[in-house]
């Protein structure tokens, strides 16, 4: 599998190959080749069907049958390979070459690839387009850079202050406490914190602990499992009591969701129905949909108890068996390579449910979890311990 982006004869190239075909899209015009004019190009796919924008003007190609995850597990190349034998002869349309220009604001799925000169893992033969030491975006916030003698200094809007203009005026002499996360609001020329996981308060002076979460939105735990490295992974297990009056919500996400072919299995509510979704590898989304109207929305306590046997997946709702399926009858992936990762009821601040799932959920989860069990442990797992934000004790 691959996925190769080019610029070939003046036109900007897509191509990629999920296993069965290579796919072919090209720009509808030619890009300026006077070394001045920047372009914005937007690339990729959706299952297999792929898009190509080049400043606004967009291609696609529409889906059809065949395979729909792009497997490849290998390092992200930019500007050209560490060797010209690396390049499928499928991914480029004349013989490779490095690409000879500038690149700059590359963001994969959503989050930024930082170009600087520590953060790759490797690389040669790369100079700085920019030429000064106020590069592209030293200065955040729409602030603007000056040269300076023994460096550089920036010009802060309206509403932004620090070194960078990376910190908010109504945060610049914020009270809040350990490991806590101001939250600017302009409106009320204030602010509000955000309270790390164990701290309660407005401003997150008071040690807490509890047994059962409190979500209340814009709040989320993440779990690192330590026994992963010694689960059997083709039979998962996970079982919760859970309560709440909101009719959308993503409850749980067993997956480490920094990308779309990651393995998860996840559990929340669609529509007033419990759903739950699962992937093993190839995206094989499985919406497994309790039809009772208002059963799991009602602000009772309800529990339930999803299982994966390789591909057969039964899940329980207040000990009755709901739903028992084989999502994949001739057994091509049969383990929950799930990273030890577990979410509750969202991810990362600033990262959006919908955007994290692909639209298979459309928010965080508002309500209380508790009793959460992993396989067959006696243990319940320890969200204290965990970390995140805005989770209140709901014992």
């Amino acid at each position: 599998d691959f996925l190769c982006l080019s610029l070939v004869n003046g036109f900007i190239q897509l191509r990629y190959n999920l296993g069965d075909r290579t796919i072919v899209l090209q720009s509808v015009q030619k890009v300026h080749a006077n070394g001045q004019s920047w372009h914005m190009l937007r690339a990729g796919r959706v299952g297999n069907e792929g898009y190509l924008d080049l400043d606004g003007v967009n291609v696609t190609q529409k889906a059809s049958a065949g395979m729909s995850a792009l497997d490849t597990h290998t390092d992200f190349y930019v500007g050209g390979v560490s060797s010209l034998n690396l390049v499928n002869s499928m991914a480029i349309e004349n013989e490779p070459r490095g690409f000879s220009g500038c690149i700059r604001e590359i963001v994969i799925n959503d989050r930024d690839l930082k170009l600087t000169a520590t953060d790759p893992k490797g690389g040669a033969n790369i100079g700085d387009c920019d030429g000064t030491v106020c590069g592209y975006s030293v200065c955040k916030n729409n602030g603007t850079c000056q040269v300076e003698s023994s460096g550089f200094s920036c010009s802060c809007p309206q509403g932004w202050t620090g070194d960078t203009c990376e910190e908010s005026v109504h945060c610049s002499q914020n009270r809040c406490g350990s490991q806590a996360l101001c939250i600017p609001q302009p409106a009320l020329v204030s602010y509000v914190c955000a309270c790390a996981l164990g701290w309660s308060g407005d401003h997150c002076d008071h040690r807490i602990s509890f047994f059962t979460a409190k979500f209340v939105g814009n709040s989320y735990i993440k779990y690192t499992d330590p026994l992963y490295g010694k689960r059997d992974l083709q039979h998962s297990r996970i079982s919760l009591n859970f309560t709440t009056s909101q009719t959308e919500g993503l409850m749980v996400w067993m997956g480490k969701a920094e990308d779309e072919d990651n393995d998860f299995l996840a559990i929340g509510l669609a529509n007033r129905t419990l759903k739950v979704v699962i992937n093993l590898g190839e995206r094989i989304s499985v919406p497994l949909i309790h039809s009772t109207d208002s059963a799991c929305c009602d602000g009772r306590w309800h529990f339930v108890t999803v299982i994966q046997n390789q591909t057969c997946v039964k899940v329980y709702l207040d000990e009755e068996l709901i739903v028992f399926e084989d999502i994949d009858p001739h057994r091509k992936y049969t383990a929950l390579n799930y990273g030890g990762i577990c979410y509750f009821s969202g991810f990362e601040i600033g990262r959006e449910v919908q955007t994290v799932t692909a639209g298979l959920f459309q928010k965080e989860f508002i309500g209380k979890i508790k009793d959460i069990a992993l396989f067959q442990d006696s243990k319940k797992v320890q969200l204290i311990k965990g970390e995140g934000y805005n989770v209140h004790s709901g014992d």
